[in-house]
């Protein structure tokens, strides 16, 4: 079977769907399907990672990056059996441009576009909320959602959301992602208490409300890891809040640099608006470490087993919850060194085998 993984972030990229599209490409390709990923980069060029071919789109404006990006659609894909989008706008318009008739389109949705965009320039409602204020956007969704032949969500809870907000969704299924390996280590707290945000630096992240929550804690120190367009406003308010001696920017870390990472810190906490299918929090809970996570989340149940689930929209809500764990940490620290839950790359193979064979 030929499968195109379209995407709109890749690895070096950090982020939760490039490190998806790397690990479903890899599992495809040891079945013996021909993969080939396209994503954007900062120059066109073509290369390979492992057994499949990756070719990169460069990022210009983005109208003239969709029609480059439908053109190596066109070229790549047109004789494919499925074109799997991972970005229902930066890959899906590209996507329709490219008027592409043989393969069967999936689209998986493990974020909101529109949603994103609003509190990247400053809103703060959840993605609940948001949909409640019946913004215009909707309608524009709505018709690049109609030109897929499926949706593979990422959560039901994002499933459930679309099928209350959008009519006559093409067929549509759940798929979980993998749980990452590791053997949970049982964590003893530091003095002064260590927390780790580790993600990218975007509007839905909630970041400010973390660094005005460490201002009113001050027996606590922060380390962000990751990169993102608001890094850079990021470490101005860490200076006017005259928090540089408590609050550390590092670079992005992975494979065995990030578990060793996991092992340096107290509390792994994501205070997002939203935090839809956070890979991250299912990487530090592998590894031992206890997670505070925004209660609305799309992880199921058995999924947020020895993570730590509250409101942490606001500094007080957030400093609140920061207490909290840091009273309780020793029941927390023990809850998150049980065994987790196990999911394989190879169990993500197999179901989306399952539907692309349904699909043809």
């Amino acid at each position: 079977m030929k499968i195109v993984l379209a995407t709109g972030i890749y690895p070096p990229d950090i982020g939760g769907p490039a490190t998806y599209v790397r690990e479903l490409a890899r599992e495809l390709a040891s079945q013996g399907n021909e993969v080939i990923v396209i994503t954007y980069g900062r120059n066109e060029q073509q290369n390979t990672d492992g057994r499949w071919a990756v070719y990169r789109v460069r990022r210009w404006a983005p109208v003239f990056r969709w029609w480059r990006y439908a053109r190596a659609l066109r070229k790549h894909a047109k004789n494919a059996d499925i074109l799997y989008a991972f970005s229902s706008v930066s890959c899906g318009v590209p996507m329709i441009l490219a008027r592409l008739k043989h393969p069967k389109k999936v689209l998986r949705l493990g974020g909101d576009f529109f949603w994103e965009r609003y509190t990247d320039r400053g809103g703060t409602l959840s993605l609940a909320e948001w949909y409640k204020s019946k913004p215009w956007s909707k309608c524009i969704m709505q018709w690049i959602l109609r030109k897929f032949d499926h949706i593979a969500f990422s959560t039901r809870f994002q499933q459930e959301l679309y099928l209350r907000w959008y009519r006559q969704l093409p067929g549509h299924s759940v798929l979980e992602n993998a749980l990452p390996e590791g053997t949970p280590r049982l964590h003893e707290k530091h003095l002064p208490f260590h927390l780790l945000f580790m993600g990218r630096f975007v509007g839905f992240k909630n970041l400010s409300m973390l660094l005005h929550a460490v201002l009113k804690f001050p027996g606590v120190r922060l380390t962000l890891i990751g990169a993102g367009p608001m890094e850079k406003s990021l470490k101005q308010e860490t200076e006017r809040l005259l928090l540089s001696q408590r609050v550390t920017f590092l670079e992005s870390v992975q494979g065995e640099e990030k578990q060793e990472v996991f092992q340096e810190y107290d509390l792994l906490i994501l205070p997002s608006l939203t935090e839809i299918s956070p890979n991250v929090a299912l990487e530090a809970r592998a590894a031992g470490l206890p997670v505070l996570l925004s209660s609305e989340t799309g992880l199921s149940k058995e999924l947020t087993s020895g993570m730590t689930l509250t409101e942490l929209k606001t500094p007080i809500e957030i400093t609140r919850a920061i207490a909290e764990a840091s009273t309780q940490y020793e029941l927390l620290a023990a809850q998150a060194a049980e065994p987790a839950p196990r999911r394989t790359w190879q169990d993500v193979q197999e179901e989306h085998m399952a539907l692309f064979q349904r699909l043809l």
